[in-house]
């Protein structure tokens, strides 16, 4: 499932001829840790629009290509849409004539699965079911050689259960790509339980002499991305349920403020809201129901209702011709305070006072415990994970985390209703003068960005304690797999591991239910950060 990306064709893409790459990883690999050389057949069985991509993909790489669809006359489809998509390149500028001209005679439409025999790498991009799965594998190890790289772009079932029944598991290995696979970089290889290191080796030099990006990962539920993105979706769908934004705001907030390049209610639009939930679901499903992945009531009862997004001209926003998207909330505009008190270190939100400073606000620092002090004695904190109904003063607002606060072009904040009219307006003044848009939401532990931040991070720390992969990779996989503005780890670690796990804490006081409690692995780095921070 791909997702917070902009829709292309799938033809859409630079072609290239990596010979030289894949020669040099050849010659530096050696033996069997070499990639599939690009005289070697790749065989891609599926042809609907994954299987079409990750073919296109090698044979643009120079391999000869065999595509197998085990309904009558597809393949055939499939090799004149590859064939039509070529000349689109050519007619860009992407590819020359005489390379389409070798790419095509490199194509091949097989009518049995035997044909595939001469193949070195066959890649299953076919239906999500693990029975149809495990039986076309163990069809194709009646035909295809002993070395032979069998893998599935499967992205929700477990790669160790597709190959537990094959005569040789150890051949066997998971290559996911990301829609449109000619497009976009990212594959995770992916290794099975019975896995055998040599052979997730090849399949990742195979696909980084394509022009891929590719990252290593144990066969776990959601692999990196699902895995790692779900509080993306989950939070802001918590945070409407709670009443305390719409989606319109919420989207506004992760993009405007977050620096994400699509909302999650406009992306689960964009990726179908059944498709969506349904991998949230079996998420959850695979790891025993753990709470922190645990489904949106919200998103159940939309796709209960046919409002499944742009394909069906309704999910949370309407599709239908000449439907105006609601407007997030934005806060009227406000006057700006002439002066302000930073009381101690305001943590990420510190590039805010040399801001404030710019637009000509005077800034006085004292000592404190990081907020901003307001004329009419409002403090104005950063999102910690707790709520403003909880202080001794009615006069709290709190402000959202931003990935950048120089160029977030909406600020977003809380209060509690008894907070008094002037001290809201002293605040969004305060971001107005910043040039910023404001939006007012319910006061909600976490707030928007923040929980999600915090969740996220959380997540990929885990993973990583767990060996699901690599910190490099988890970033990696994020910032290229879904468009993140940054990995989340590499986020936390701006933001402050340490930040990171007391928010949680707070967010888990607040809901005990153990979604919020934090990691092991968010735990560790906290502790090592305050154990920096002491020496």
């Amino acid at each position: 499932m791909s997702a917070n990306v902009t829709v292309r064709g799938s033809d859409d893409v630079t072609a290239s001829e990596p010979a030289a790459a894949v020669e040099a990883s050849e010659a530096a690999a050696g033996g069997a840790l070499a990639p599939v050389g690009r005289d070697r057949t790749v065989a891609v069985v599926g042809t609907g629009t994954m299987g079409q991509g990750i073919a296109q993909v090698a044979l643009v790489a120079g391999h000869p290509v065999r595509l197998y669809d085990s309904a009558p006359g597809r393949a055939e489809e499939a090799v004149a849409a590859l064939t039509a998509r070529l000349d689109r390149l050519v007619e860009k500028g992407r590819l020359d004539a005489t390379a389409r001209e070798a790419a095509v005679g490199r194509l091949y439409a097989a009518r049995d699965l035997a044909e595939l025999a001469d193949a070195a790498l066959v890649v299953e991009a076919i239906v999500e079911l693990l029975p149809v799965k495990q039986q076309l594998f163990a069809d194709l190890e009646k035909v295809v050689g002993d070395d032979t790289v069998l893998a599935t772009n499967t992205s929700s079932l477990s790669v160790t259960a597709i190959a537990g029944g094959l005569r040789l598991p150890g051949r066997f290995v998971g290559l996911h790509f990301f829609n449109p696979a000619p497009l976009l970089p990212l594959v995770e290889v992916v290794s099975g339980f019975a896995t055998e290191p040599d052979v997730a080796t090849r399949a990742y030099e195979t696909v980084k002499g394509w022009g891929k990006t590719p990252v290593r990962c144990a066969d776990t539920p959601g692999f990196i991305v699902n895995r790692v993105a779900r509080p993306f979706y989950a939070e802001a769908l918590r945070v409407f349920e709670e009443g305390a934004a719409d989606p319109a705001t919420i989207d506004a907030a992760l993009r405007e403020c977050g620096g994400f390049r699509m909302g999650p209610f406009e992306l689960t639009d964009l990726i179908g809201q059944d498709v969506n939930e349904a991998v949230t679901r079996s998420v959850w499903e695979s790891f025993f129901q753990d709470p922190k992945f645990t489904p949106s009531l919200a998103q159940r009862r939309l796709v209960e209702s046919g409002r499944l997004g742009r394909k069906t001209g309704q999910g949370w926003f309407s599709y239908a011709e000449g439907a105006e998207r609601p407007e997030p909330h934005t806060a009227a505009p406000a006057e700006a305070p002439e002066r302000i008190a930073v009381r101690g270190d305001l943590g990420p939100a510190e590039p805010l006072v040399g801001l404030f400073e710019e637009a000509g606000i005077t800034v006085r620092r004292k000592g404190g415990n990081g907020y901003i002090l307001l004329p009419g004695g409002g403090r104005l904190c950063l999102v910690d994970g707790e709520t403003s109904f909880e202080y001794d003063t009615d006069e709290i607002v709190y402000f959202d985390l931003a990935l950048d606060y120089a160029r977030a072009t909406r600020i977003v904040l809380s209060t509690r209703e008894g907070t008094s009219e002037e001290t809201l307006a002293e605040a969004v003044g305060l971001f107005q003068a910043l040039g910023k848009r404001v939006s007012v939401i319910g006061d909600v532990p976490g707030m928007i960005v923040g929980r999600t931040v915090a969740m996220l991070a959380d997540l990929a720390a885990d993973a990583v304690d767990r060996g699901v992969a690599t910190a490099e990779d988890v970033d990696t996989a994020m910032r290229l797999g879904v468009n993140y503005p940054a990995g989340p780890l590499e986020w936390a670690g701006n933001v402050g591991h340490a930040r990171v796990r007391d928010l949680l804490d707070a967010m888990h006081d607040r809901y005990p239910t153990g979604r919020y409690a934090p990691s092991l692995g968010t735990a560790r780095r906290g502790y090592a950060e305050d154990a920096e921070a002491s020496r």
